[in-house]
């Protein structure tokens, strides 16, 4: 078995997006997948300029399309009243950062990618549980389940949110949020379906609980989320964010949200963890890379678009110090990596929970930040210029990021009335 230039361990989306962009740079990539085969579980995700600009560069972009939807705008909404709160343009989003917004199922994204790679010559290794990392002279290795040892120049560890890997850099553990994720997805001809504009990404927020719906697959499918606070959770209990909770968490939200529960998929659901932000991701030839590195809350849906940017940026480094016979300076690489993108996904991290606060706010709070919001122009880009242009390659490209408005700014004059807060349907 000839040893590859590069090891790729974990094959969802930030593993295959980092093996087709080391391919790409003519590099010999193997990909250790633990399951018997490859596959991505879950419904919708959004994908912003900053990953489709990635896409493109690619040659995916139109593919992704092909599979997805390009929705017109993106609007926030009171999950209480109904009512409206925000709104992107997302046609004038497209010409201001140059590439498309798009929302397309999971699994659509994950294939996508699979072909790239198999297209490209990256090896696809399926049945390979990597259950240790080491440094090796002029490289690393990885050890399988089964004693089995994978040998290469740079072992790329996008092995998840339990990552083995990232033991060897900080000795932490995932971080819960005790709040829980239902997902389903509800076929166009469905009652349900009837009046909902599909060319909008739609997201209700409301006091300790959210529900979010779209379009998928060119709009034959209903893609629906639904994210609430568990008590079991925060009272110490094994058992939760089970359904029962679910229906409780949005008893008081309007008709429109509370009928759409009943098409969530309720033998499973997802519990919300993250990790602390880490700044060191490099240890020697072994980098950490997607969730490995930077699990994030969903609240602004970076989370598999950092994983690409990631693998996008270690290859363009690798292009910059790649020598004419081949070889390439991982030294210079991997620091020119490291240099630049934990300090994005920090950011990245923390705004993810501090959005996820403002929008399950109640009282006072809800009603001053629902004053804000409806103060925004729908043209206002200030709050995702930081995330939606060009990937940085260096720190000095990193864009700065937005200033907070702080809610006491809002005015509240009188609390809403009963009729409004009640819940009506719409």
């Amino acid at each position: 078995m000839t040893n590859p230039d590069v090891i790729v361990v974990g094959g969802g989306i930030g593993g295959l997006g980092a093996a087709f962009s080391l391919t790409r740079q003519g590099l010999n990539v193997r990909l250790l997948e633990s399951a018997p085969a490859f596959g991505e579980v879950g419904a919708g995700i959004q994908l912003a300029p900053n990953c489709t600009r990635i896409l493109d560069d690619y040659g995916l972009l139109e593919e992704a399309k092909s599979l997805g939807v390009v929705p017109d705008s993106m609007v926030m909404r009171d999950a209480v009243d109904g009512g409206d709160l925000s709104r992107l343009d997302l046609r004038d989003l497209e010409k201001r950062y140059g590439y498309p917004y798009m929302v397309i199922h999971r699994s659509d994204l994950h294939g996508l990618l699979l072909r790239a790679c198999e297209r490209a010559g990256v090896e696809l290794v399926t049945d390979s549980r990597v259950t240790s990392y080491e440094n090796a002279d002029g490289g690393a290795r990885v050890t399988l389940a089964t004693g089995e040892v994978h040998e290469a120049g740079l072992v790329i560890a996008a092995d998840g949110l339990h990552s083995v890997a990232r033991k060897l850099l900080v000795d932490d553990q995932p971080v819960s949020s005790a709040y829980v994720a239902y997902r389903g997805t509800v076929p166009a001809g469905t009652p349900r379906v009837h009046g909902i504009d599909l060319s909008e990404v739609v997201v209700y927020v409301g006091p300790r609980c959210h529900f979010v719906h779209y379009g998928l697959r060119g709009g034959e499918l209903l893609n629906q989320v639904a994210v609430f606070e568990s008590p079991k959770a925060l009272a110490g209990q094994e058992d939760w964010g089970t359904p029962d909770e679910l229906d409780n968490a949005f008893a008081e939200t309007c008709g429109f949200v509370q009928d759409g529960l009943p098409f969530m998929w309720r033998e499973k659901w997802w519990r919300m963890f993250d990790r602390e932000p880490v700044m060191n991701w490099v240890h020697g030839r072994i980098a950490l890379l997607g969730d490995s590195a930077h699990p994030p809350l969903q609240y602004i849906a970076q989370g598999a678009i950092m994983a690409i940017e990631d693998g996008w940026v270690l290859g363009e480094h690798v292009a910059r110090n790649r020598a004419e016979d081949g070889t390439v300076d991982w030294s210079a690489a991997l620091a020119a990596y490291e240099a630049v993108r934990p300090e994005h996904c920090r950011r990245v991290l923390t705004t993810s929970r501090k959005w996820g606060e403002l929008w399950h706010l109640d009282g006072v709070a809800r009603e001053q930040r629902n004053v804000l919001l409806r103060a925004r122009d729908t043209y206002d880009y200030a709050f995702v210029d930081w995330l939606y242009g060009p990937t940085a390659l260096t720190p000095d490209e990193e864009p700065p990021m937005f200033t907070p408005i702080p809610l006491s700014s809002a005015r509240v004059d009188e609390p809403e009335s009963p009729a409004l807060a009640g819940g009506h349907s719409q």
